[in-house]
């Protein structure tokens, strides 16, 4: 179940060892995005069990790791028996979402327009990025009824916002920045966050579930990045291309409520306790603040550092306090953080030869931050240690 809910693998191993501990039982455990292993045995090793299983990579689903983390509290406290927690994860694993499909539909929408706010580019992008993102929910809905969509989700809503975006420029809007809309309007998608904790293990000695994360991210990313060249190919070649109109830049305090409306949509993308929204919110805020402050001062990539440190150390600290997992709130500051759509602008620069927004040595940025991002965690918990492996 952890697993299923996006758990990285030194995590979750450190937190099966934990219950085995307290089960009296010997075994070892190696997880990776794509199959787990079991290994429990006897005194003398008389008798042995192992379970190996192939399972999909997991989703994001906070609420739920938290009400699991809470059973592996009571269980662990003396408060439930091993057969009552099995039976209360059965019923956590069918539990619909918390957020129905409207607000789930108007997180998306505020998600991709908070994206576009917060690269600064101009009003137009933001309006039109939150409703090409309402547009790639539709099809988010349609994947949870069809197989053969949910195979091609990523790529497909790649290619379907391109289009309409160009033809957006032609027709209504020729003040848009074709390919920054595109990719507000598919930022859920994109895999910075996986490839972070992808890294973030490796960094861990965690060879094979890294390795495998970090491959699915750049394949995902590369779908994604396709899926939209090919998409605004069709579309220029049946609306044309229009004459940008330079359109007047955002206020300078956009960025704030950029950041109060990405996290917040994410609240509800990642099905994040509302107990927990404060401090997830909170999370946002200080990972953009620390980062920006320290930057003034320090090299930006520095900056990122930094604004890891602090958001790995207040992760920690709500970990002490809320007695839940510190990446429910870590999430967010990271997203903030990761630096997953210059992945896909540095792909844009490579094979296109042009940025469609200002991203100077932005492969060797882009690897530097990543690089930041995993430094900071690691000596936030060195600060300021969990007090669960989760």
């Amino acid at each position: 179940m952890l697993h299923k809910y996006g758990t990285p693998a030194y995590r979750l191993e450190a937190h099966l060892m934990e219950v085995a501990t307290y089960l009296d039982l010997k075994s070892s455990f190696v997880m990776s995005p794509t199959s787990v292993t079991f290994v429990i045995w006897t005194d003398g090793h008389e008798d042995e069990y192992t379970h190996v299983a192939r399972v999909d990579p997991g989703d994001h689903d906070l609420g739920s790791l938290a009400d699991t983390d809470d059973l592996v509290n009571q269980m662990l406290d003396g408060k439930l028996t091993l057969h009552e927690v099995d039976e209360q994860l059965d019923i956590i694993f069918v539990a619909p979402n918390s957020y129905n499909k409207l607000t789930t539909g108007i997180a998306f929408a505020t998600s991709g327009g908070a994206f576009a706010m917060l690269m600064g580019t101009s009003w137009f992008d933001v309006a039109w990025s939150a409703l090409l993102s309402s547009l790639v929910y539709l099809f988010v809905l349609w994947s949870g009824r069809s197989k053969r969509v949910a195979h091609m989700l990523e790529p497909l809503v790649a290619i379907v916002s391109s289009i309409v975006a160009c033809a957006i420029s032609v027709y209504f809007a020729p003040e848009i920045n074709i390919r920054l809309v595109v990719l507000s309007s598919i930022i859920v998608f994109i895999p910075g966050l996986a490839l972070a904790l992808g890294l973030a293990e490796l960094a861990a000695r965690h060879l094979v579930s890294g390795t495998a994360r970090v491959m699915d991210s750049f394949m995902l990313l590369f779908k994604l990045y396709f899926g939209g060249f090919i998409g605004i190919g069709i579309g220029f070649a049946l609306f044309g291309q229009a004459d940008f109109v330079q359109p007047a830049p955002l206020p300078a305090w956009t960025p704030w409520l950029a950041i109060f409306l990405l996290c917040s949509s994410l609240i509800v993308i990642f099905r994040t306790k509302l107990k927990h929204a404060v401090w997830s919110i909170a999370s946002g805020f200080i990972a953009y603040g620390t980062s920006i402050g320290s930057a003034m001062y320090l090299d930006y990539t520095l900056g990122t550092f930094v604004g890891a440190l602090a958001v790995g150390i207040f992760s920690n600290l709500f970990n002490r306090v809320a007695n839940a997992p510190a990446s429910i709130v870590a999430m967010q500051g990271l997203i903030v953080l990761v630096p997953g759509s210059k992945t896909y602008i540095g792909l844009n620069s490579l094979i296109e030869g042009q940025d469609f927004v200002y991203a100077e040595h932005i492969g060797q940025q882009t690897f530097l931050i990543f690089m930041s991002l995993v430094a900071g965690l690691i000596f936030a918990n060195v600060a300021l240690p969990p007090k669960k492996s989760l």
